[in-house]
């Protein structure tokens, strides 16, 4: 890997660092590689651990499973996850990065659209997905589902892992610019530490906004795509005068007011916005690959939890922000267009693994 220009590295450099061997990966599956990230797959054994942990300096994942394991599964026919556990699974990859790249992670969307928290830990880690530069070690995803419980199998792709070399953020003079020559959201942009996005509660032509999880359910096998019916998992939400109120512990499926667009030459990935706004939380699931949206309006979907007190969301609300970055190198596929996708040109929809 020769190309050194900062940035997020491309799909070109990704598929060049594992033949390379700084991303250990035997045998890479059909797609694993994204225009700007590698899909984690699952391994063959689950650690049913008593408590969420990363490593610290120093020391290991596999020493700390030791420390707090409960028990194991065997995941090479299948294995329910219970909501409410937390299981450490090794990953199929591991990394031996080069002194000047680093790697974060986040769950892929179809994993947050189900309300599966899911973490990378690594070796001497003191932050959940991130992945120092120089890195040599294994991977691991901790699983922790909180509104279904969750079947799962080797090779599963639960989260993602991207690559940087330097400064890549765009910063709000950099998004203003581009915004200005090629918009990134239609109508007003909202720039501060990346562009704002609010929620919509305008009802779709079925009267409803949004989605909530119900609480006793049977279990999502996230190895079946379109195989469940969605009202075993979850009530349909209308809204009130543009408003909807927030249950405590309750988990929404809800959507952008605001249609984004990434540039070919960017990408970009969900933050929260400030904590001072409301007592919720959007969580973000997920990367943002270059080309989504782009010639094809798309909005970002919201997956919302309440904390502490019941709490009016109302329409056009600031809820998130999406942080750009820019490629270190054009990317050979982009979302949506060369590879195929399940969320481009989405507006409010639930993960794939549901019909409709």
């Amino acid at each position: 890997m020769t190309d050194k220009r900062q940035g997020v590295l491309p799909d070109t450099a990704i598929e060049a660092m594992i033949a390379g061997g700084a991303i250990r990966c035997d045998i890479p599956d059909a797609g694993q590689v994204q225009p700007a990230s590698l899909d984690l797959r699952l391994g063959t054994i689950a650690y049913r651990v008593r408590a969420s942990f990363l490593a610290g300096a120093g020391r290991s994942v596999a020493d700390r499973i030791a420390e707090f394991e409960m028990h194991r599964m065997d995941l090479t026919q299948g294995a329910v996850l219970e909501k409410g556990c937390v299981y450490v699974v090794p990953l199929m990859e591991g990394l031996a990065l080069p002194d000047d790249v680093t790697a974060v992670c986040n769950a892929k969307s179809s994993t947050g659209r189900v309300d599966c928290l899911t973490r990378v830990i690594a070796d001497g880690g003191t932050e959940f997905d991130r992945i120092p530069a120089g890195y040599t070690g294994p991977l691991y995803a901790e699983i922790c589902p909180r509104s279904f419980s969750v079947k799962v199998a080797p090779g599963l792709r639960l989260n993602q892992i991207r690559f940087r070399r330097g400064q890549a953020v765009l910063s709000d003079a950099e998004l203003a610019a581009r915004h200005a020559e090629t918009p990134l959201v239609d109508g007003v942009a909202v720039i501060d530490e990346g562009l704002g996005f609010s929620v919509d509660l305008t009802p779709t032509a079925k009267g409803i906004v949004g989605y909530r999880a119900k609480p006793h359910t049977g279990v999502i096998d996230l190895t079946q795509i379109g195989a469940h019916e969605i009202a075993d998992f979850w009530e349909e939400v209308r809204g009130e005068d543009g408003r909807i109120i927030l249950d405590p512990g309750a988990f929404y499926i809800l959507v952008s007011r605001e249609a984004v667009t990434i540039p070919p030459d960017c990408a970009a990935e969900m933050s929260p916005y400030l904590a001072m706004v409301g007592e919720f939380r959007v969580h973000y699931a997920g990367f943002f690959d270059p080309g989504f949206g782009h010639g094809v309006p798309a909005r970002g979907v919201l997956e919302v939890r309440c904390h502490e007190a019941p709490f009016v969301l109302e329409h056009g609300q600031v809820v998130g922000r999406l942080v750009y970055e820019r490629m270190a190198d054009a990317p050979r596929t982009l979302y949506g267009t060369t590879i195929a996708s399940n969320y481009q040109g989405q507006g409010l929809k639930l993960s794939k693994h549901f019909r409709g």
